[in-house]
């Protein structure tokens, strides 16, 4: 007798991949400066932790934002008993609000047309129970988050079929590579009912430019499917060229002939640093798509005590202001401190400008060019050097060698104590393979000359010399005639 069901025991939820795998590394053997100085390195958890003493400075400034405190206590009781389901008010205001000013206040958002989830996950998922059936798909460009495997099939049923992108373009999303896979789930009998795209970019760091977003606004159109645009990274571009939101594109009439298909998937978990609180928001054109996600939002609504204190929070446009200036400040400052360690052993980065992390290129540290040799490396990372870094593999990228690597959730010390850790273990890498070239250079030539010494030896032979045919030797055994 099975005592669980299918979907409570299944793989769909994608504990096991290298991607997790990595975490529980870190958590047999987490990083300490005093108590375990020679531990792993938390460098894959997409964490932003550059900007807490803002956070707590505004809180401690702010008291009554919070029921819990002396000074908020008095709105204790109408904040903790049942809300509508739709948000506070003036969360949804302030929400709409924020995102603006993260899109540089070139775009309206209606607070009506947002919806809550537990987030980022949630409402992924609630995106895919809304939009498709068990068995259809969307098309997500590679490399992409590993978590969407989980947010969006493990419960839904629903496939995601890969757009294959490469590093030959910096992994630029073209229009022949979304035709090519809608073509293949055509083929394959697979109905596809929309694209998703992450912008910026998890794991690329990069952000889509207006041609690639167009573009892809109008195959969309075309083939009359949805368009969902993961957004959540939308406030950790610190370099140029800028963020252009899909929502932009949305209100340009002459591309986007549909926006009822248009979804853009927000959270404060990266922008702010929040992933605890669980705040996520759904954003959709289409009121259908509104009415029914908020339904399902039953089941991961974020705490009314979440909502009055990030509400107070967002209101206060000053600190908002200074906040996102701040944050943009730090994470250039860590990007290229990472970035610029990384080159002093001669190892590169896709050019970024955006997210908690770098898409580090370690392909000339492969003994071959296959995904096997880049799990290789990645256990002795993981096991020796103890970093705990994402190999693209988890990222379903299309070439191995790629790895992720956050920089935003760890202090400055730490930080150069990982680079340290990462110098040491190319240098000592470079000087093996250089060394194993070297006796591989040797045991070549070695074998060749053995091989010339054996076909020397059969040449003199006196069976060779009194054949009938001794005038076809080699000019050496002539000479020696």
């Amino acid at each position: 007798m099975e005592f669980l069901s299918k979907i409570a025991t299944n793989n769909g939820h994608g504990e096991n991949s290298s991607y997790f795998d990595g975490w529980k590394a870190y958590d047999s053997d987490p990083y300490h400066p005093t108590n375990n100085s020679h531990g792993v390195i938390q460098m894959g958890l997409a964490e932003n932790q550059l900007c807490f003493d803002l956070i707590q400075e505004w809180i401690e400034n702010n008291p009554k934002a919070s029921i819990c405190t002396p000074e908020g206590s008095n709105d204790f009781k109408d904040i903790a008993i049942y809300q509508d389901y739709h948000g506070l008010p003036e969360f949804r205001n302030a929400v709409a609000s924020f995102m603006e000013k993260v899109r540089g206040n070139k775009v309206k958002f209606n607070p009506d047309n947002i919806v809550m989830s537990g987030g980022a996950t949630g409402a992924h998922e609630t995106l895919a129970f809304c939009l498709a059936d068990p068995g259809d798909a969307f098309l997500v460009p590679t490399p992409y988050y590993p978590g969407y495997d989980r947010d969006l099939r493990w419960r839904t049923g629903i496939q995601l079929l890969p757009v294959v992108c490469e590093s030959s373009n910096d992994f630029k999303i073209t229009r022949e590579a979304l035709e090519d896979a809608y073509e293949k789930a055509q083929e394959a009998n697979i109905r596809v009912k929309g694209l998703i795209l992450n912008n910026p970019s998890n794991p690329l760091g990069t952000v889509l430019d207006r041609n690639t977003l167009t573009d892809a606004m109008r195959f969309i159109n075309e083939k009359n499917i949805h368009l969902i645009c993961d957004e959540i990274y939308s406030a950790t571009v610190f370099n140029e060229p800028g963020f252009i939101s899909i929502a932009e594109i949305a209100e340009e009439g002459a591309v986007c002939k549909n926006r009822d298909l248009i979804h853009i998937v927000y959270s404060l978990s990266k922008d702010l640093g929040f992933p605890g609180f669980r705040v996520g928001i759904i954003y959709s054109y289409n009121d259908a798509v509104v009415n029914c996600a908020r339904k399902m939002s039953s089941f991961g609504l974020v705490s009314t005590q979440t909502q009055h204190l990030i509400a107070s929070m967002l209101s206060d446009d000053i600190f908002v202001e200074k906040f996102i200036d701040e944050s943009m400040k730090r994470l250039a400052k860590r990007h290229s401190l990472f970035s610029r360690g990384l080159a002093k052993v001669g190892i590169e980065n896709l050019k970024g400008n955006a997210g908690l992390y770098c898409w580090m290129d370690l392909r000339r540290l492969l003994k071959e060019p296959t995904f096997e040799s880049e799990m290789e490396l990645w256990h002795v990372i993981i096991n020796e050097v103890k970093l705990n870094v994402s190999p693209g593999a988890s990222f379903h990228c299309s070439e191995p060698g790629w790895f992720r690597v956050c920089i935003a959730n760890m202090d400055d010390e730490t930080m150069r104590i990982a680079v340290s850790r990462i110098h040491k273990f190319v240098i000592q890498k470079t000087k093996l393979d250089q060394a194993t070239t070297r006796k591989q250079y040797k045991r070549s030539k070695l074998e060749i000359s053995l091989s010339f010494r054996r076909l020397d030896e059969f040449m003199m032979t006196p069976r060779m010399l009194s054949s009938p045919h001794s005038h076809m030797t080699s000019p050496l055994v002539r000479a020696r005639n």
